[in-house]
């Protein structure tokens, strides 16, 4: 088991990165909510892991926290959730927002999550709700905050690749194809980062 990596970030493509530790490159999917926090490539950066072994692939899914780690195995826990959905569900809400949802019963704001139906959503609420009792967020989870990432070594990329890439990112999230570019020619303002761009259209659509 593949728990904990560190090394230097060698390339980033939301919501996958390539970390070089000691020579070798691994592959890691990240929820948006935690890809948000990395450090800039050429970066060193600690990443948290789950690994997952399939007959037809071996995957690595990267946190910065134990806590966001948890929640993602908390979620593959439930009938019919999956590794991708998970990533699906924590990159389209904090970690925060998610315990919240499910302390309300807010289907409403479930269902806007690419791959959650309304019987999913139920679901979810219903099997996590136990689980989640009595967990404080400020505790278990790292709290979320609005302010858009710090990259002082990020350089704004011509407009076309940024939003191909954001498009890219929300496609393999689970949304579908209109809907992603919709959504991004929506959100889009000149000097956006991918990252930025990325966390302003999930926004848009919850």
């Amino acid at each position: 088991m593949i728990g904990r990596l560190h090394g230097i970030i060698i390339e980033k493509s939301p919501p996958e990165i390539l970390l070089d530790v000691g020579g070798v490159g691994y592959e890691l999917q990240l929820p948006m909510t935690c890809f948000y926090e990395l450090p800039a490539v050429g970066q060193e950066a600690t990443i948290i892991t789950h690994f997952v072994v399939r007959e037809d692939a071996q995957l690595l899914y990267g946190f910065n926290t134990r806590q966001e780690r948890m929640l993602f195995r908390e979620l593959l826990k439930a009938n019919g959730v999956g590794p991708k959905l998970a990533l699906a569900i924590m990159s389209g809400m904090s970690a925060n927002q998610f315990v919240a949802c499910v302390e309300r019963e807010d289907v409403s704001s479930l269902v806007k999550l690419p791959g959650v139906g309304k019987k999913t959503a139920e679901r979810l609420i219903v099997e996590m709700k136990d689980r989640l009792k009595g967990w404080n967020g400020h505790d278990l989870f790292t709290p979320y905050t609005d302010a858009a990432p710090t990259d002082n070594a990020a350089t704004a990329a011509p407009a076309d690749t940024v939003e191909s890439e954001a498009v890219a990112a929300l496609l393999s999230l689970g949304y579908k194809p209109q809907q992603a570019s919709l959504v991004v020619s929506k959100v889009m303002k000149p000097e956006m980062t991918v990252e930025n761009v990325i966390r302003e259209a999930l926004r848009a659509m919850l």
